[in-house]
């Protein structure tokens, strides 16, 4: 897996790309390093870029990723609105979403970019 996390282009977001294969263990990383940069910027709004990726993990993985790593990090914004854009037919990344929202995060899954970025904007319907 390689990644990269960027501020978007009008610093209105975090950007974070990944590429290859990851864990909910990989993930986590990825996600206190992108907070860190929300932190700094005085975000709350994060694009989780897995077009070009698959979660590889376990539905028991996904799930403790969502209801227990996700709550004990410190440095990760629990009002944080995350929208992860996907690679149409992927459905690799189906159940963490799902618990991840029943777990009361803001995350949805969009296959369309401006779409996802008009939801981290405040512009779309709200989650569900």
């Amino acid at each position: 897996m390689n990644y990269t996390i960027t501020p978007s282009k009008d610093r209105h977001y975090v950007v974070l790309k990944i590429i290859g294969n990851f864990t909910a263990e990989e993930m986590m990383k990825c996600v206190v390093e992108s907070h860190a940069l929300g932190k700094t910027m005085g975000v709350r709004g994060y694009l989780v870029d897995v077009i070009e990726a698959r979660n590889v993990d376990t539905v028991m993985k996904n799930r403790e990723f969502a209801y227990s790593d996700m709550k004990r990090a410190k440095d990760v914004d629990p009002y944080a609105r995350v929208a992860g854009l996907i690679s149409p037919g992927d459905p690799s990344h189906d159940f963490v979403a799902t618990v991840s929202a029943n777990a009361g995060m803001s995350l949805r899954l969009f296959t369309e970019r401006d779409e996802a970025v008009e939801y981290l904007l405040g512009k779309g319907p709200p989650v569900k």
